[in-house]
């Protein structure tokens, strides 16, 4: 599990600051990994994501700064229509692992410190701080092989461990073991009376 401190990490003094992609693949394999990933769907709105998370990491690479410079502005611009046509925010600061899927979109906040190889998630999901105030590194890490369900929210310095499984619209601020599976309260069903029935019947009768 991760340790929570108020203290900055020398982590995030050097966030933003070099090139994050998986370190074992290179950026044009590594965009037809993600094409794969999304079952080559040029249309797929999580792969546009992806794919400008991996340039915005990948432009980080270049020492000389004069060169960056419009790759960065040029990231600024994709990372804004990704964010208006698909509705999904991803910045290039957040780790990334290797045949992540993001398997629809709108409503995507995916603030996390880091996501792990082969992670699925879905849309309206929120991953970040779990107070407005918090310091940015008091985030999330989601572990590898994780499923994260519609509408869930991971929120604060947690670690969702390797193989969980997270299921719709859960909230989780806290930490939860490998091979984990979190549910949302089952719900309560009960039978109407008959009562409430004979009121709605008198209500829709013209």
């Amino acid at each position: 599990m991760i340790e929570v401190t108020s203290d900055r990490p020398e982590s995030d003094v050097q966030l933003g600051m070099r090139n994050c992609n998986p370190p074992d693949i290179g950026f044009w394999a590594l965009l037809q990994e993600d094409f794969v990933t999304h079952e080559r769907d040029p249309f797929s709105q999580g792969f546009w994501a992806l794919a400008v998370h991996r340039f915005g990491n990948w432009r980080m690479g270049l020492r000389s700064r004069l060169l960056r410079w419009p790759l960065s502005l040029l990231y600024k611009v994709l990372e804004k229509l990704v964010e208006w046509l698909a509705g999904i925010s991803l910045k290039y600061t957040v780790h990334v692992g290797r045949r992540v899927r993001i398997w629809h979109h709108g409503g995507m906040v995916l603030g996390a410190l880091s996501i792990g190889d082969d992670v699925h998630i879905r849309q309206n999901t929120t991953f970040g701080v779990k107070r407005r105030g918090d310091p940015r590194w008091l985030k999330p890490v989601i572990g590898d092989r994780c499923d994260i369900g519609a509408g869930a929210v991971i929120v604060g310095a947690i670690e969702v461990g390797a193989g969980s499984v997270v299921g719709a619209n859960v909230v989780l601020a806290c930490s939860v073991p490998a091979n984990s599976v979190v549910l949302c309260a089952k719900p309560s069903i009960r039978q109407r009376c008959e009562r409430q029935l004979n009121v709605v019947d008198e209500a829709v009768q013209p």
